[in-house]
Parts: C-alpha cells; sequence; structure tokens
C-alpha cells in the first residue's frame, strides 16, 4: 500500500513592522497607517498603535505556484474613497477594500516589478509605473487596463496627476521627466535637467509647483501650466530654460521655476507635500528629513520686497558706480518695479532639519489637517520600527513609536514551552516572548545578541546563549533578566536541553562543551524562586563547536566541530565514540531523533547526511538545499525531519525513505532557525526577514508520487515560460517617443480562459448540430425525444458561449480574446448579435468586437462570410449603444440634480456665515498688507534721515 503523509501549509507570519523596500502611506480618512510587511499590508490604528488588519494575498491567487520572493509589496497607495492599491515584485497589483479588508480585484500588466502607484483625485483611475519602464493606466471602476505609455529607457520611479486629472508627469532613473496627455494618449513634453537618476517627485494639492528631487544638490521646482492662475500669477524671472525658445514653448505644461538646495549630501529618496500644501518633506537616503514650509502669495510678494530692498541699500552703500563694474546693472534698472519678481527662494523656506536613530525607508503625511493646524508625519525606519511626528508649526515631535510587534533585526534562533503555548525568539539586542497562535508579542527582554535559546522544562525560566559568551537567564513571568553568568570566552553557538530536566549543554567558540546543571534559590527579601546554573563538567575540544545534540535518552552528545566533523560521546562517561566524517564544509546543524536510531547533520556545502548511530554509518547523502542548511529538527517519535537553508526554503523530509515530501515558500530572506511543537502539529521558523512563520499540518493527505509529478510540471512550466519570454522577446532597443501599447500581458490565467472559450465553442456548435438533425427528423416524421447536452447546464448554445466568455476577469479579457484564433473568432462573431439584445451585456459585446475587429481586421476584410455578420452588427450595434449612453446621461443629470437639491437645503443657514467669514479674512489681509508698507515706509525714512 502506498504511504500518505499529512500536508502542512502556511499559516500565521508575525514579527513585521514594515518592510524595506516599499512605500508607507496613509488611508483617506488619516486614521489608519498602511505599512506593507513582507507579502501583506499591515493596517495600524495610528491612535492605539496596533495593527487592525492584515490584507495578505491568497496562494491561488498567484497566477502560478505561490512564490513569496515575487510577491513581496513593493510599492502602495490610497483613493479618496476606502480602496487601496498595493504593487507587488512579480508586476501585479491588487485593489483592497480597507473597511473590509477584502480584495477587490488583480490587475496584471508589468513585466517587472511596480515601483510607483498613484490615483487619480476622483479615485476612478490608477497609474503605474515599473521597472519594465512602462507606465499602464487602470480604469479602476471598469478593473482593467486602457493603455500603457512607453517612452522611459529606466526603472520609472514616480508619477503624478496634474491639470485635474488630465495630464500625467512621470520621473525616471533615466534622468528624464516626461508629460503624458491622458486625452491623446501622447507624450507632450520631456525636461532634462537632471545630472543623476531622478527618484522621487510631488505635486501640491493646488496644483501650482511641481517638485522633483535627485542625487543632485538641489531640489528643482517647476510651475504647472494651470489657465485658471494664469490671469493672476505674476511673470517669473529666469524661470525658463534659455535653450528653450519660448515660442516652442507655449503648449508646455512644466515651467522651470528654480531650485531649492539641500543641506544633506545623500540622494533625495522621497519627497512629498502636507494635505494643505504649506510643508515640503524632502526624505534622504539616510537619517535626515528636511522639511520646507511654502509661502503664499503675500508672504512671498513680502518676502522679494525685503530681498530686493537689502540689495539697494547694498548697491547704495558700495555706489552706484561700484554696483556698475560688479555687473549688477539689472537690478539697478529694476529699482523703481513695484511689484517685484519672485524667485523660488521667496517661496521655500527651510524651517527644520528631523533627524531619526536609524536610516528612513519612506515617510507619508497625514491627509487630514489637525484643528490647530498642525499635521502628522509618519516614518518607516530600516530596523523595522514606525514613527509618528506631529508637525506643528516649524516644531515637529514625535508622538508615537510602533517597535513591540518586531525585532531590530534578523531572528537568529527560536525555541518553544514543552507546552508550545509560549515561543521565545532572539535577535540582536533583545529577546521576546510570542503567543505563537495568535502572534502576539508578550514580552520584550533587553539582552546581549542571542544565537541559541532553550526553555528550562517547567516554562518558567528561559536561558539565552550570546554572542559574548554570555548565559542570560530569563525569567518567563516578569519578562526581565534575572542573571548574567560569564559561561564561555567566546560565543555560545548553540545550547542543547537534557531530557531529564537536569539541566543542559552548550558549546563554544571557545573549544569548550560544558554541562550544566539547574538550581532554585530563594530570592533575598522576595521569598519567591530564582533559576540559577552551575558547570558541573567541561569537554575540551581541538577546534571550534558549532553545535551540540544530546539523544533523548541521555546516552550520547554529539559535536560538531569546525573542521568539519561530528564526534559522539558517551554522555556519562564523555568517552568518544564514534567519528562521523563526509561534509566537505562545517556542520552547522544536527539532530538526534526520539528513538536514538538516525541522526541528521546539515552543512554549508548544502547536504543532508543520515548516519545511524549505532555504528556510524552514513545511509544517505542528500543534495539538500541550493545554499547552506542551517538548521534541522526532527518530529518527535518520528523519522521525519524538517531543514532550512540561506535558500529561503522549508523543506520536509522522510529520513527512512531519503526522500522530499514538501517544499515550504514563504520567506524572503535567509531561514536561521526553526523550531518543531512536541506534538509535531506546526513548526516555527525565524529569518534574516526579521520574520516568523507559522506553519500548520493539516488534515489533507498527500503521496510522494503525485508531490513529486506536480514539482516536475512545475520545473517545465517555468522553463517554458522562460524560454518561450526570451525566445519571443524583442532585442533591446530604445523606445520610441510616446508610444501607446496594450495594458495586459499573457498569463496562464488567460491561456486557461481561451481555452475554456474555444471548448465551449466546440460544444456549442455541436449541440446546434444536434438541434438541426432534430428539426429534420421532426420533418421527415423520424420524431425522436431530443435530450439537452448536460454539460451545457441547461442553456441554450449562445447563452452558454456567453456564460464562458463573460468569466473570464474584465483584466485578462483583452490578452484572452488576443489568442483565439480566426476560425473561433469568426464563431464568436456569429453570436454577438443574439447577445446585444440583453442590456446589461452590451459593454461586453461593445469590447469583444472592439478587440476582434482590430486583431483580425485584414483577414474580415477579405473573408466574404464575415461581411453579413458585420453588416448586421453594424446596424444593431450603434442602435444599442446609443441608448444606453442616454440612458447613463439621463441618470447621472439627476444624480447632479439631486446633489444641488440636497446641497441648498444643507448649507442654507450656513452661507451668509461663510461669505461673511470669507468677507473678514480679506479684509485683514488687506490690513495686514497696509500695515507692512507702512512699516517699511517707516523704516525708509528713518534710513534717508540717517
Amino acid at each position: 500500500m502506498v504511504k500518505s503523509y499529512l500536508r502542512y501549509e502556511a499559516g500565521r507570519v508575525f514579527g513585521v513592522v514594515c518592510s524595506l523596500d516599499s512605500n508607507i502611506c496613509f488611508d483617506s480618512s488619516g486614521k489608519q497607517l498602511l505599512a506593507p510587511a513582507l507579502e501583506s499590508v499591515g493596517v495600524w490604528n495610528v491612535r492605539q498603535g496596533i495593527c487592525s488588519k492584515t490584507l495578505s494575498p491568497s496562494p491561488s491567487s498567484s497566477s502560478s505556484s505561490f512564490r513569496a520572493h515575487s510577491l513581496a509589496v513593493t510599492s502602495i497607495a490610497s483613493s479618496p474613497s476606502s480602496l487601496i492599491a498595493s504593487g507587488y515584485a512579480d508586476g501585479s497589483i491588487r485593489t483592497w477594500d480597507c473597511y473590509k479588508g477584502t480584495c477587490e480585484t488583480t490587475l496584471n500588466g508589468h513585466k517587472g516589478a511596480t515601483t510607483a502607484l498613484r490615483f487619480s483625485k476622483s479615485g476612478s483611475l490608477l497609474a503605474s509605473g515599473s521597472k519594465d519602464n512602462d507606465i499602464i493606466m487602470w480604469d479602476v471602476v471598469g478593473e482593467a487596463g486602457l493603455y500603457r505609455f512607453r517612452g522611459h529607457r529606466d526603472q520609472v520611479t514616480d508619477i503624478v496627476f496634474v491639470e485635474s486629472d488630465k495630464k500625467l508627469v512621470s520621473c525616471s532613473k533615466d534622468k528624464f521627466v516626461r508629460v503624458w496627455d491622458l486625452d491623446t494618449q501622447h507624450c507632450i513634453q520631456i525636461i532634462s535637467g537632471h545630472h543623476s537618476e531622478i527618484w522621487s517627485m510631488d505635486v501640491d494639492p493646488e496644483e501650482k509647483y511641481l517638485v522633483t528631487g535627485s542625487a543632485d544638490p538641489e531640489l528643482r521646482v517647476y510651475k504647472i501650466k494651470n489657465e485658471k492662475l494664469l490671469d493672476i500669477q505674476p511673470p517669473d524671472s529666469g524661470g525658463i530654460d534659455n535653450n528653450i525658445d519660448s515660442s516652442k514653448n507655449k503648449w508646455d505644461v512644466l515651467k522651470q521655476f528654480g531650485e531649492i538646495h539641500r543641506q544633506s549630501k545623500e540622494r533625495v529618496a522621497t519627497v512629498k507635500f502636507n494635505k494643505s500644501g504649506d510643508l515640503l518633506a524632502c526624505q534622504v537616503a539616510g537619517k535626515v528629513v528636511e522639511i520646507f514650509r511654502i509661502l503664499d502669495e503675500v508672504e512671498s510678494k513680502r518676502k522679494a520686497k525685503r530681498r530686493i530692498q537689502r540689495k539697494k541699500e547694498k548697491i547704495s552703500a558700495k555706489g552706484k558706480a561700484e554696483a556698475t563694474e560688479m555687473g549688477d546693472t539689472d537690478l539697478a534698472a529694476r529699482e523703481e518695479v513695484s511689484i517685484p519678481d519672485i524667485v523660488v527662494s521667496d517661496v521655500v523656506k527651510l524651517v527644520q532639519v528631523l533627524r531619526t536613530s536609524k536610516k528612513i525607508c519612506s515617510l507619508s503625511f497625514c491627509p487630514v489637517v489637525q484643528s490647530n493646524g498642525g499635521t502628522s508625519l509618519a516614518l518607516s525606519l530600516n530596523n523595522n520600527v514606525l514613527e509618528i511626528y506631529s508637525v506643528e508649526g516649524s516644531v515637529a515631535a514625535k508622538k508615537l513609536s510602533i517597535d513591540l510587534p518586531g525585532h531590530r533585526s534578523d531572528v537568529r534562533s527560536v525555541a518553544l514551552s514543552s507546552d508550545n503555548t509560549l515561543l521565545l525568539s532572539t535577535s540582536h539586542n533583545a529577546a521576546k516572548i510570542w503567543n505563537p497562535s495568535t502572534g502576539t508579542c508578550l514580552r520584550t527582554i533587553d539582552s546581549g545578541y542571542g544565537l541559541c535559546c532553550s526553555f528550562v522544562p517547567n516554562n518558567r525560566f528561559a536561558v539565552i546563549g550570546t554572542k559574548s559568551g554570555a548565559l542570560e537567564i530569563i525569567e518567563v513571568g516578569s519578562g526581565s533578566s534575572t542573571e548574567v553568568i560569564e559561561a564561555h570566552s567566546g560565543s555560545i553557538q548553540s545550547i542543547a536541553s537534557i531530557s531529564d530536566g537536569s539541566g543542559f549543554v552548550t558549546g563554544s567558540a571557545d573549544h569548550d562543551v560544558k554541562f550544566w546543571d539547574y538550581h532554585l534559590k530563594e530570592k533575598p527579601g522576595h521569598g519567591s524562586e530564582q533559576l540559577t546554573v552551575t558547570n558541573v563538567r567541561t569537554l575540551k575540544m581541538n577546534d571550534d563547536v558549532l553545535k551540540v545534540a544530546v539523544s533523548l535518552d541521555s546516552k550520547y552528545v554529539a559535536v560538531s566541530l569546525l573542521d568539519n566533523t561530528v564526534k559522539v560521546f558517551f554522555m556519562d562517561s564523555l568517552k568518544f565514540f564514534l567519528s562521523l566524517y563526509g561534509h566537505t564544509l562545517p556542520v552547522l546543524c544536527m539532530d538526534i531523533s526520539s528513538d536514538g536510531a538516525l541522526i541528521v547533520t546539515g552543512s554549508a556545502d548544502k547536504n543532508l547526511k543520515i548516519w545511524g548511530l549505532d555504528f556510524g554509518d552514513c545511509h544517505k547523502s542528500i543534495f539538500a538545499h541550493a545554499d547552506s542548511v542551517t538548521d534541522v529538527q526532527f518530529v518527535r517519535n518520528t523519522h521525519y525531519m524538517f531543514s532550512v537553508g540561506k535558500d529561503r526554503l522549508v523543506k520536509y523530509w522522510d529520513a527512512d525513505k531519503f526522500e522530499l515530501l514538501l517544499t515550504l515558500e514563504g520567506h524572503h530572506a535567509d531561514v536561521w532557525c526553526l523550531s518543531i511543537s512536541s506534538r509535531g502539529d506546526f513548526v516555527i521558523t525565524g529569518s534574516h526577514d526579521r520574520s516568523i512563520r507559522r506553519w500548520d499540518r493539516t488534515e489533507e493527505p498527500f503521496f510522494i508520487e503525485e508531490e513529486k509529478e506536480r514539482r516536475l510540471e512545475e520545473m517545465f512550466e517555468t522553463a517554458f515560460d522562460e524560454s518561450t519570454e526570451s525566445r519571443h522577446a524583442p532585442k533591446e532597443e530604445l523606445p520610441e517617443e510616446g508610444v501607446v501599447g496594450l495594458a495586459g500581458k499573457k498569463t496562464q490565467e488567460t491561456l486557461t480562459a481561451t481555452d475554456l472559450i474555444i471548448d465551449a465553442l466546440d460544444m456549442a456548435e455541436a449541440e446546434m448540430k444536434r438541434l438541426d438533425q432534430h428539426k429534420e427528423d421532426v420533418k421527415s416524421g423520424t420524431r425522436s425525444d431530443f435530450q439537452p447536452n448536460v454539460m451545457m447546464l441547461g442553456l441554450s448554445p449562445s447563452d452558454y458561449v456567453l456564460r464562458a466568455i463573460s468569466n473570464v476577469t474584465t483584466n485578462d479579457l483583452e490578452q484572452t480574446l488576443l489568442s483565439l484564433p480566426f476560425s473561433d473568432a469568426l464563431k464568436v462573431f456569429s453570436y454577438l448579435k443574439n447577445w446585444v439584445s440583453n442590456p446589461d451585456k452590451v459593454e461586453l459585446v461593445c469590447r469583444v468586437a472592439t478587440v476582434l475587429l482590430q486583431t483580425h481586421h485584414n483577414q474580415l476584410i477579405a473573408t466574404l462570410a464575415a461581411r453579413p455578420v458585420l453588416t448586421i452588427l453594424k446596424d444593431i450595434l450603434y442602435e444599442r449603444v446609443k441608448q444606453c449612453k442616454d440612458t447613463i446621461g439621463f441618470n447621472l443629470a439627476a444624480m447632479d440634480h439631486l446633489k444641488q437639491l440636497m446641497s441648498l437645503r444643507s448649507d442654507a443657514p450656513f452661507r451668509a456665515a461663510k461669505n461673511k467669514l470669507l468677507e473678514i479674512r480679506s479684509q485683514q489681509s488687506k490690513r495686514l498688507e497696509q500695515r507692512m508698507e507702512m512699516k517699511d515706509e517707516r523704516r525708509e525714512r528713518k534710513r534717508q534721515k540717517k
């Protein structure tokens, strides 16, 4: 009988607050902060500092097999509504409902990682930029791609909408800024001038200024050409590029305004305006955020007047002759100008330089302005911390730090308590105690660099071995370190508990293996017991000790050394028993089975070796991982084992059959450690990506042969896709200026949907032939009962084909239809005249007809059989579309009318007060301006008297 096994699947993931390779942002309400955590997006309540929900893609939603490294979140954006968009490393984009926590749709179009996302002000459009140098415009409501912009020669780093969502501005690592017209779908302006890669850009809410940041020592500011502001804005001085003729510039959207000099010498990572547009934050690739204030028009004019006045005083002091020699004739000619020209230094003012303890990964302003005029600024740091600052005026103060739910660096060791209710993890400066079922952090204990750890049998205490050679005893209940013992002169690499609970064994880089016993002593003045340990025996080795393992019956102790060997000793007498030699690199991990029959060793040579502990013979050597094997452990009372390695994989093995059972993917970096529950129902792994993952055993059985076939199929599909892409990929050529392409891309889902449509067409054609034959039989008198095809679910042939096409997602419909051969496309055309009579399917019929006509235009013209069908569609389709258009227009007009009625009823009591308030504010601004002018006149009179 073929043996079956129980499958392990990915469970809870915890320990990650924010990723390093993605941005953070607030939702539209400003109450929740969205922080990507590897393949998930954490929704954090800003006031409480807790994660209210986690948005995670399910494995079935991936286009191929679930691969965590391709599903890492690389970009995120929030819309004016509750919708959130997250971009991933495989180029896909998912939209989420923030309140429900559900995935609305998955959009596939990019061939590289998504690097920039931006919603339009209305929230109906989503623009995405990628490492494949393309920009795709998505219809969020229709859940489909509209078109693809090609023109950049390197990765797109940021995108913004301007001119009320009519234009799109993009920047790239190719040092160019491009402006795209969304109506004509063309590139209408290209701006050069940056000397290095452009990393970020943003536009203020009023769409007056656009700021770009690069590795240059200054930020570049551009004025946005807005027809509403042309009449009221003063002329610019020196803002136009001299290399470009002004006659050629009349259609340009962006016009250079000036440069803002930065204090930091590091490259710009992010530039962001706040909601009110009076603050600009510039985050560099370091620990600094420079906060600038954007002055309003009145303050800018006043500052420009003071600047010119100071220059006049300087000129009058030195004499006009000197001024002429200095070449300042332009200023002298403008001495009598009443309205000064405003330059960028009059508009932008540095107010604060914010410094953090660690490097900053991303920042985001809260979209809600506080009652006192302040705002909140969120920062994500590279040590897995989120910090919230309150910015009021020119002062930024930290008000919240979210750091409890994760380690500051990679997780080096994990250990489960004997009852599997507690989990201990160690890192470079702290140890944390978790609830492995919920992923909640219960305690955080300051400690040294913990390389190994273990619970004491009663679970009241735990022991940590540090890199400095100290043993730290932790009291679990209070979450405090009770004692630190200088145990070794080198780093403690391993701790192995003795099964009878009397003590443990440590192995260190100082060549010593020490045996320790537990003792309880009474705390002075407390009356409670405190754990302490004493060294009872020491085993001297001739090289660094990397790992120590003790058999369950306490008969043997195995020690792995830096010289690639494993030595086995008798536990009671410490006499030498066996030497296991065969690895070509040091053995980093090992474990002894519960029955004491087998010992497994994992090495830096990527191999697992299974040895018999009775004679020390090597049963099998397995090439297990693509990189060093970092940890291996048997499931208790079985010969099943788990291994982890630097190749990011967790593997499940049968040590009796020497077979790989499962490969579990999920980690995004090297996996350092693992721990298996006493019942084997779940496994805990810790990684360099700072995550702790739980893998749960399910009740689903599987067979080795089936898993082998599945792995071979995945390998074949991956190799086939790579060969297909390389065969059909165009040669590396520079993209044409302003090229527009199709938004979608061919995936496994689109190919499957094409096959389903072809099968539906064939089945419908066969059913129609049976119906025709039945009618002829009825006419000829040889009547027989007609039995419809049960596979068609009681639908007519036309409705069955319509069902197959309707089941294709909106985003995949275009690529699915492109894969249809011409003969099947003709069959689809023959059904369109029946489908268009359904008002709900008019839009679908129009999309299908448009795609097929564009794809097969030449063949349709040359095919006589297609002309009658196209003639019928020409007469019917226009009429149906006009009816739908009239209905939608009528409904929109009615909704606008209702909106106006509701606004009149609700705003009537406040309209007079609002107008009065506006009038008072305008009078106050006029008085303030008059006072400043009087002060300037008094200052001038005093100067003349002197």
